[in-house]
Formats: structure tokens, C-alpha cells, sequence
């Protein structure tokens, strides 16, 4: 039966990957009705964060989003996605030289994040709104090693590329690297998922030019993975989109962050991620440069709130605008990796 399932690439390949981004995009709506009856039976309401990531009151942030605070918004809408990936990918879509290590980085990563969002919305830790950070991070970084040893074990992967230097072989300094990459990536969307509809319109763009660049790369199961993902993400964000409807959680953030740093050490593409993904990168550094600015000028920080969204929410931008215009740089970004990806493959 499985096999009989799995969609051949030899014939028709850019058909078939569409058709499982269709296929993803219709099990994500249908799921999300069932979603939505759970989650407000069983008031899956978020707990809104009352202190800034460094550690004193969220002033800011809890003037700006005041009013979204009151509102019951249910959370770990992130399931929906996580569920039809899985499903489609492993019915579908399933090798293991391509599409194991991601899926298993899914699921696993969206299990750790479920924990922690159900740890918040039943209030198990008030003191930090879910899982202390700490425990978080150990179990993402077991995660991301046990992923690192399979890509070098398994697969026997055991170079970079850099450009101008090509291919380097780092031995068995590649696990690091991958759990470098992996933890990096996904904390980065984690952080950027603040706003309604700006992770999800980001990440489409980001799994979109993975697609592209597997593609190139003649790795069609793994395009057809990050269609897959697109797929999810379009059904996602029609409902997540201001106002939304409910929100993607940790469980989704990691899960999608997870995937997405994974599919670049699969394509050999870490030098291209932070272009792809330079949204996050400017999100996470705007949190760095606050909390190292206030350590070092007694309270001062350099933005009014971060990460930098909420920054321009401060300065008075709506969030819709915020979010638009964060997508456009996300989808120029995006372009620019494919530009430097292209050129270095001449």
C-alpha cells in the first residue's frame, strides 16, 4: 500500500510536487475546522508574556498589544501543519537520503514545542508562561545533535560549502555545525512569530526558494517536502492573517525553524540561509543589540521594543503594515539568495 501510495519523480516531477502542495494545503483545511472545535471547547488560550526576553517588565510590548491580550486566541495552531507535513510526506513523499531527516526534525521539534504550549496555556510554569527556557533549549539541542550524528553517520556527510573555498571537510565537527544551524534557525522564527501573519507569509517565502534550490540540486523529494510545507503554510496563514483566528505556538515556530535549518545542511546551503532568511536575522539581532545595549548603558536600549517588529508598532505602524512590509523584504531577501545560490553554482 505504501508503495503503491508514494509518487514517482521520474515522470512529471514539477507536477507532482505541486500536486502535494495541494494535497497539504486541502488536509490543513480540513483539519482546521476540527482544530478550532478542540481548541475553543478546551480554551487553549495563549498566556501573553509579561517580561522582556531580558528579563524586566515588557512596558512596551504590553501597551502596544493590550487590547490583544484580552482577547481569548487560541494557541499550538501549529498541529494542523505539523499533522498534514507528516502525513503527506510519510504516505507520499517519504526517503530516507532526503526527507526522513527533515520529517523527523518536524515532528520531534513540534513535540518539544507542544509540551511547552500546553505547559502555558494550563498555566504548569506562571513564572515562565511554559517551559523554563533552559529546559527548552537542552531539549532542542538533544534533538539537533541526535539529527547531527544521522546526517554524519548515516548519510556520511562531512563537508561545507563556502564560497570561494568550496567544499571543506570538517569530519566530525559537522554535528556541531548542524546543531549550530538548527538551533539558530528555528529559535529565529520562534522570535519572529509575533505578529499576525508575518511568520507564516516569511516561511512560505523561505520554503519556496528551498524548493527552487533543491530543485537545482536534482533533490525532488525534498522540493517536494518544502512544497508540502507550503502547502500547510497557505492554509495557515489564510486563517492567521490580521485579525487572527489563532495562533501557529511554539509547536509550529520550532517545528518550521527546525525544518527549514535542516533542509540547508541537506543542500549544502548554510551560506545562503541567512539571506533567505534575513528577516530573522535582523529580528534576532534587534533582541541581541536591546539586551546587550542595556547591560552596557545602564538601561538604554537601542530599539523601543523587540524584536524590531514591535519596534515599528511603537513608532506608530499599524501591524498590518508591519507585517506586509516585512513580507516584501522577506520576498526580496529571498530573490537575492537564489541570485548568490545561482552564481555559485557556475
Amino acid at each position: 500500500m505504501h508503495n503503491i501510495l508514494r509518487i514517482s519523480i521520474t515522470d512529471n516531477v514539477l507536477v507532482n510536487i505541486l500536486v502535494l502542495g495541494l494535497l497539504s494545503f486541502i488536509l490543513s483545511i480540513l483539519l482546521t475546522p476540527i482544530y478550532t472545535t478542540l481548541a475553543y471547547k478546551y480554551e487553549w488560550w495563549k498566556k501573553q508574556r509579561t517580561d522582556a526576553l531580558s528579563g524586566e517588565r515588557a512596558v512596551v510590548y504590553d501597551k502596544i498589544h493590550a487590547q490583544k491580550h484580552r482577547k481569548k486566541i487560541p494557541n499550538m495552531a501549529g498541529i494542523i501543519f505539523v499533522v498534514s507535513i507528516g502525513v503527506i510526506t510519510f504516505l507520499l513523499n517519504l526517503k530516507r537520503s532526503q526527507t526522513l531527516l527533515p520529517l523527523a526534525g518536524l515532528i520531534g521539534a513540534g513535540i518539544i514545542g507542544f509540551i511547552d504550549d500546553f505547559m502555558n496555556i494550563k498555566g504548569l510554569n506562571s513564572r515562565f508562561a511554559g517551559m523554563q527556557a533552559k529546559l527548552k533549549f537542552m531539549l532542542y539541542s538533544l534533538l539537533s545533535i541526535g539529527g547531527g550524528i544521522w546526517f554524519f553517520a548515516k548519510l556520511g556527510v562531512h563537508t561545507i560549502y563556502l564560497p570561494y573555498f568550496h567544499n571543506v571537510n570538517v569530519g566530525v565537527f559537522i554535528v556541531l555545525i548542524f546543531w549550530l544551524v538548527v538551533i539558530a534557525t528555528a529559535n529565529s522564527v520562534n522570535i519572529t512569530d509575533g505578529l499576525d501573519g508575518l511568520a507564516g507569509g516569511l516561511l512560505t517565502s523561505s520554503f519556496i526558494a528551498y524548493a527552487i534550490i533543491c530543485g537545482v540540486e536534482h533533490k525532488f523529494f525534498l522540493a517536494s517536502f518544502c512544497i508540502t510545507v507550503v502547502g500547510a503554510l497557505l492554509s495557515y496563514t489564510w486563517f492567521n492573517i490580521y485579525p487572527a483566528r489563532f495562533f501557529m505556538g511554539d509547536v509550529g515556530s520550532f517545528a518550521l525553524g527546525t525544518a527549514l535549518g535542516i533542509i540547508a545542511m541537506q543542500t549544502n546551503t548554510i551560506y545562503v540561509l541567512p539571506i533567505i532568511g534575513l528577516v530573522y536575522v535582523f529580528e534576532t539581532g534587534s533582541v541581541i543589540i536591546n539586551i546587550i545595549s542595556k547591560k552596557l548603558r545602564n538601561g538604554k536600549k537601542v530599539f523601543l521594543s523587540s524584536p524590531i517588529h514591535h519596534h515599528f508598532e511603537a513608532i506608530g505602524w499599524p501591524e498590518t503594515k508591519v507585517t506586509m512590509r516585512f513580507w516584501i523584504l522577506g520576498q526580496a531577501a529571498t530573490f537575492i539568495g537564489l541570485i548568490v545560490f545561482l552564481i555559485s553554482k557556475w
